[in-house]
């Protein structure tokens, strides 16, 4: 049987984008806002998965989610937003073939950034490597902030372009990202008692990896691993932990290491290259570097404590 080939459909430019959805050419050749109100997107017209050229921000009118905050939940039905970078990819409609895209869709080309501070700054926002499953939820008060926002950008579009326009049109994207910024942080302070339930589990799997002598046969975990096994995004879990412990993904590998590392030296005849080894090191001048970064003491002297 012949294996399927992944196929992702590439559009390149704003205009191509709205030529497939049959809309009026943008305004602006980088940037464009469509609004679900007069130009009705349906997902069934999406391809089954495309990648983008733009960096692209949706207010979806319902994604579904409910926050728990403390014994409760709470309802957010006013929908919320999405987020993707240039270059990714977007998977399917699946089952919601009548069901409205977004009420508002904003495209951004990296171009049109060019020569401003946000071009640099837009990739320390970690929400853009978010999946679909992480969007930001948003409370009705959240919602009016937002859309307000995205109507400012749409009136600068639809007035008379001048000399001015990309200058404000700017300023509105960068603050839609820091309020995004900001209800994102609310977001992970709403759902402490899940994300608890996510460290939890994420010690868990890192106890499983050693114990099942994984990290012989496959090295060090990575992000990628923890992430997939959790079924959330590399970047949404990194940002997750920040809020909880105040570190990202990497330290917590590199603290449950340290954990493992110790129980070795301390009570096993291993030397430090074989615990190195067991631990997922090809090298063990890594472990010795790593564990020294740690502790300050290299493993040998660490040993010797218990001698």
């Amino acid at each position: 049987m012949k294996k399927e080939e992944n196929i992702h459909r590439r559009t390149d430019s704003l205009s191509d984008m709205h030529r497939a959805f049959g809309l009026p050419a943008p305004a602006h050749p980088l940037i464009s806002i469509i609004d679900g109100a007069t130009n009705r997107i349906i997902l069934s017209q999406l391809p089954s998965s495309h990648v983008l050229n733009f960096y692209k921000i949706s207010y979806k009118p319902s994604i579904g989610g409910k926050l728990k905050y403390g014994q409760n939940y709470y309802d957010f039905d006013e929908g919320g937003l999405l987020f993707a970078a240039p270059g990714q990819i977007i998977g399917g409609h699946g089952n919601n073939e009548g069901e409205i895209c977004s009420e508002f869709t904003l495209l951004i080309h990296p171009d049109f950034l060019w020569n401003y501070p946000l071009a640099k700054k837009i990739k320390q926002y970690g929400f853009f490597s978010y999946s679909a499953n992480e969007a930001l939820h948003l409370s009705d008060k959240e919602k009016a902030t937002m859309i307000s926002i995205f109507k400012i950008i749409q009136e600068e579009l639809n007035s008379r372009i001048d000399d001015f326009s990309q200058d404000v049109i700017i300023s509105q994207i960068e603050l839609l990202l820091n309020y995004a910024n900001r209800f994102y942080k609310r977001q992970f302070i709403t759902r402490k008692a899940v994300n608890n339930t996510l460290l939890e589990r994420l010690e868990t799997i890192l106890d499983e990896y050693f114990l099942s002598d994984k990290s012989v046969s496959q090295g060090i975990p990575t992000v990628q691993y923890l992430s997939d096994k959790l079924n959330i995004s590399p970047s949404y879990l990194s940002d997750v932990l920040r809020s909880l412990i105040g570190q990202n993904t990497q330290y917590l590998i590199h603290q449950k290491i340290i954990e493992k590392a110790k129980e070795k030296l301390s009570a096993t005849n291993l030397s430090v290259s074989e615990v190195a080894y067991e631990l997922g090191f090809g090298h063990p001048q890594s472990f010795n570097k790593l564990f020294k970064a740690k502790t300050n003491i290299s493993p040998l002297e660490f040993r010797r404590l218990f001698n």
